[in-house]
């Protein structure tokens, strides 16, 4: 969401004792500012909101009411939330009807209720009229931010608001028989109160997706639709990998990254076996030193993915590269042209296309004669990490690179023209080679 956030005016007057606030949430980028969830303000004494922390608190869950001058309550656990690649389940619940003191207030996180704290300021007293049901001129209730400002980096997925009704998170979601993961119940039922909503439950719609029509505005920024979601994660680009020295920033959800030093940017998911598709839009280039394509190792360990045996890549100059050793392939590329990769670890072949076009007349289809292919590849299995990553670098100078892993947009812009996919996992500018798929969680079990 980065500075995109959501706005309304609780409507509807209402004293209550009672909410639940629940949304399944994914970070874009951590150790860093605080980035909030939901705040809801009637004036600067009186105010509720949940956050991930900075400073000493940085990556905790922060839940913090200010009631007339004082703290209603403040909770900061001790737990971090650093994952980047997962959907955290965050529900939060208060009851001041509660006879007992600590089951007033209480934060869930997949299923799990959380009971460690660094902080855990409790004024909360029984019976108490609770703060959550205010506006101020015009910000009253926000999502992704604090008063323009705070904003939550990720994406978010299904956010319910209860006003005056207090539910356990297995309204919400529920653990799987087999894994014994939670996963997300995308249609929950719970009884609404005067101000409740459900948005961004299909899609981006901020239009109020329950009864009531309490729909949100957008505040700020641009709010893109995606297809990663908690019943099926897409990869990202991985900001936690190790990448020593330079400036990397991470954009649109870990899907568009900058940098400016040779160090290899990766997925954060891995390919063992199976056929994978992917693509990547290149927004600025210095010209001669782009590379992309694939590496064995997920911590790039100071490397370009083009220096090391388990890197297999496509130069910008039109070469192939591998273990720092290049030869003639195909075309160049720059600035605006999109980079197609096919990986076959069923057969161990990697296949480029520039626009729609395989590079050395290749067919990521022809499977173990692997006609066109730039390289034979180790199996993965003999890689450093035990599996392939997605990768891209800039070897001297700044570029610029959005990757569509299947959300079917290039940063901000959809794609123009969605290409075939057999598999129908994921959304690509083109067509996705036949027995091809999204590297994402559905994609990794199809």
């Amino acid at each position: 969401m980065a500075s995109t956030y959501l706005k309304r005016d609780l409507s509807v007057s209402e004293t209550i004792y009672k909410w639940t606030w629940s949304a399944w949430v994914k970070r874009g980028t951590v150790n860093g500012s605080a980035q909030n969830l939901f705040k809801s303000r009637q004036d600067s004494s009186n105010w509720v909101q949940c956050y991930f922390g900075d400073g000493s608190s940085v990556d905790k869950i922060i839940l913090a009411s200010y009631k007339n001058g004082g703290y209603h309550y403040d909770f900061t656990t001790n737990r971090l939330f650093r994952d980047t690649n997962a959907w955290y389940h965050i529900m939060i619940n208060v009851d001041s009807s509660q006879s007992t003191a600590g089951d007033r207030v209480r934060i869930y996180v997949n299923g799990e209720r959380e009971t460690s704290f660094s902080n855990s300021t409790n004024n909360l007293s029984n019976g108490d009229s609770l703060i959550f049901n205010s506006s101020d001129s015009g910000t009253g209730h926000t999502i992704g931010s604090w008063n323009a400002g705070s904003y939550f980096n990720g994406s978010m997925s299904h956010v319910h608001y209860s006003s005056g009704y207090s539910y356990a998170p297995t309204v919400f979601g529920s653990t799987d028989s087999t894994t014994g993961e939670w996963k997300i119940n995308t249609s929950p039922s719970f009884t609404l109160g005067g101000n409740g909503y459900t948005v961004l439950k299909d899609g981006n719609t901020i239009t109020d997706q329950s009864s009531n029509s309490n729909d949100f505005t957008l505040g700020g920024g641009t709010l893109t639709k995606t297809e990663d979601n908690p019943s099926n994660v897409f990869a990202t680009l991985n900001p936690l990998s190790l990448m020593i020295g330079g400036t990397y920033t991470f954009t649109n959800g870990n899907t568009t990254s900058e940098q400016n030093i040779s160090r290899g940017t990766v997925s954060n998911l891995g390919m063992t076996s199976g056929k994978f598709y992917a693509e990547a839009k290149f927004i600025s280039t210095s010209g001669t030193n782009c590379v992309i394509g694939i590496c064995g190792i997920n911590n790039t360990s100071n490397q370009n993915p083009g220096l090391v045996a388990s890197g297999y890549i496509y130069d910008q100059d039109g070469t192939k590269g591998n273990n720092d050793s290049n030869s003639s392939f195909g075309n160049t590329y720059t600035t605006g042209d999109i980079i197609g990769i096919a990986v076959d670890l069923d057969n161990n072949k990697i296949y480029f296309s520039k626009n729609g076009t395989w590079q050395n007349s290749g067919d990521p289809t022809s499977g173990s004669t692997g006609t066109g292919a730039a390289y034979t590849i180790s199996a993965a299995s003999s890689t450093p990490d035990g599996a392939y990553f997605f990768a891209w670098s800039d070897i001297h100078s700044t570029a610029k690179a959005s990757w569509n892993f299947g959300n079917g947009y290039f940063g901000t812009t959809a794609v123009s023209s969605a290409g075939t996919n057999a598999s129908g996992n994921g959304i690509f500018e083109y067509d996705v080679p036949t027995g091809y798929t999204a590297l994402s969680t559905k994609g990794l079990n199809l």
